[in-house]
């Protein structure tokens, strides 16, 4: 991997001659404090169309030569009747074309991808290495485990080193995402009450958690019941206590919060729920917040799903693979799905089966193998002091923002104190100068931003959700961000410009994906406010 091995922490360092830890963030792959950097700028025309628009009769890529050697007759079934309408385009033409496409996409390998709840770090491209490495890349998932030996290691130690990490005794790897990792963890809920002899019926979930979890709750057979949140943003807990009774399975949890609060009165909240025999489940979204500091498994957790693509760096978002493993306490080991990595007495590995008390599997053969190598390569780069200082990073870059947009966009909860993720709220601009959450995210698009989650948690008005995270880098000097307009005070100074956006981003890119018969009217994209971000 780069380095040399570290006998007293089991990972790998990398090389330098000062000694000094935070030389390997240099290149920008690491933790970084300060957070805006230099906005993206999208190069070419913004109503660049497509390839078939720049065709024109007679041109093309290519030229073949004439033929040396005697015409092979094409037999008649085989021949067309007319040409396949593919367009003529230049190669300049066609390069150009493309490259200006790529420019006007925007990614974590271009800026910083605040998406509060989202946790878009930049993709680190040793993990990528890592996965494309023969070994791992060119594995078939049926070959017998004696010639996979390498494999299986790489997913039994991953899975030791999340257990450490969550405080956790055993974990699946096989959940594919996190919202598939709720949902195994919610079966596995439901079989322990099961062979109880009491499955149970309702899961309680704060009423500012995220949508996948009643949407989970609900699909492993149970009814959500919400809990209310105090002013400070924290779960009421006397409102908690109140709810709690033998039939509640159990509680889904994120700590810090969806609001990115930490629960102060953690150790009281998994309390009341073991008192009537539930069991809290951790929902892992905001890990990032706590690795090295605090584990769930500390706090009274019993169940924990992480999600790598959101702590590990893995590649998030374009629907691609995910991986959302999950781990239980000591009582809940037999429940885990299968089949699982065992070690047998002479040293080797083995895809295991014998689990009769298992829910099954989850997901087809290991899980998402390269997205669990990436996390591998993550989580052993880093090592334990590194992942503590990823989080306290991600910690400290959220605090410095949410004070250097404080003029504009005040904290929701101000009496309670951000983590890795802050939830601040344009309410009073809306009721000063009529500007909204989604008209200054489509005025940060313009300025090269991507916008931060707007109308999300849903108990927060004019919501904006901002997570830097602790790849978010660059010059102290930058005068926008991904809350601001034109710096502060900005959008209330000027509402016209903030209402006109967006103007220089391509046709159509503003309108809302996920209602697509809305994007395009009459050849023309049309306008509209944008339902809120739902990302997992």
């Amino acid at each position: 991997m780069g380095g040399r091995r570290d006998p007293d922490r089991g990972r790998y360092r990398t090389q330098d001659a000062t000694g000094d830890r935070r030389a390997r963030h240099r290149d920008g792959g690491g933790p970084g404090l300060v957070i805006l950097g230099a906005p993206v700028r999208r190069q070419g025309p913004p109503g660049e169309g497509t390839v078939r628009d720049l065709a024109q009769p007679g041109r093309a890529a290519w030229s073949f030569p004439d033929l040396d050697v005697e015409p092979t007759e094409v037999p008649e079934a085989h021949r067309r009747r007319q040409a396949p309408g593919l367009p003529e385009v230049a190669e300049r033409d066609l390069v150009r074309h493309y490259t200006r496409l790529s420019q006007m996409n925007y990614g974590v390998d271009t800026g910083i991808y605040p998406l509060g709840s989202c946790s878009m770090k930049y993709n680190p491209k040793l993990a990528e290495v890592a996965a494309a490495a023969p070994g791992f890349a060119r594995l078939h998932p049926l070959q017998p485990d004696g010639t996979a030996q390498g494999a299986l290691e790489m997913l039994w130690r991953l899975e030791a080193a999340l257990c450490e990490i969550t405080g956790m005794t055993r974990a699946t790897l096989q959940p594919p995402a996190g919202a598939c990792g709720e949902l195994t963890g919610l079966l596995i809920m439901r079989a322990h009450h099961t062979e109880l002899g009491n499955p149970r019926s309702t899961v309680l979930i704060p009423d500012s958690a995220h949508g996948t979890n009643p949407a989970s709750a609900r699909l492993g057979g149970y009814r959500a019941v919400p809990v209310p949140s105090t002013p400070r943003g924290l779960v009421d807990v006397d409102a908690l206590a109140g709810l709690v009774n033998e039939d509640v399975a159990g509680l889904m949890l994120t700590n810090p919060n969806t609001l990115g609060l930490f629960e102060e009165d953690i150790a009281r909240i998994t309390t009341i729920v073991h008192d009537v025999g539930g069991l809290v489940y951790y929902d892992g979204a905001n890990l990032n917040a706590i690795m090295g500091r605090s584990r769930p498994g500390d706090m009274g957790f019993d169940i924990v799903h992480i999600n790598t693509h959101k702590t590990f760096a893995t590649p998030h978002g374009g629907g691609g693979p995910g991986a959302g493993p999950v781990g239980v306490v000591e009582h809940l080991v037999p429940y885990l799905p299968v089949p699982r990595v065992q070690r047998d007495p002479d040293g080797t590995l083995r895809m295991s089966e014998d689990a009769p008390r298992s829910i099954g599997r989850m997901h087809g053969f290991h899980g998402n193998f390269g997205v669990l190598v990436r996390a591998y390569a993550y989580v052993f780069f880093h090592g334990s002091d590194g992942l503590q200082e990823v989080s306290e990073l991600a910690v400290l870059n959220a605090n410095y923002l949410a004070s250097a947009i404080a003029e504009d966009f005040p904290l929701a909860y101000p009496d309670s104190r951000p983590m890795h993720e802050f939830v601040a709220t344009a309410a009073g601009l809306e009721r000063d100068a009529g500007v909204r959450a989604m008209d200054v995210a489509k005025r940060v698009i313009d300025l090269g931003y991507h916008p931060s989650t707007v109308y999300f948690p849903l108990v927060v008005e004019e919501a904006m959700m901002v997570e830097p995270t602790e790849t978010a880098s660059g010059s102290p000097g930058a005068q926008s961000g991904p809350g601001t307009t034109e710096g502060p005070g900005g959008s209330a100074a000027r509402p016209l410009r903030v209402h006109l956006p967006p103007r220089l981003t391509p046709p159509g890119a503003s309108v809302p994906a996920r209602s697509p018969a809305d994007r395009v009217r009459g050849g023309r994209p049309r306008s509209g406010r944008a339902a809120p971000r739902r990302n997992r």
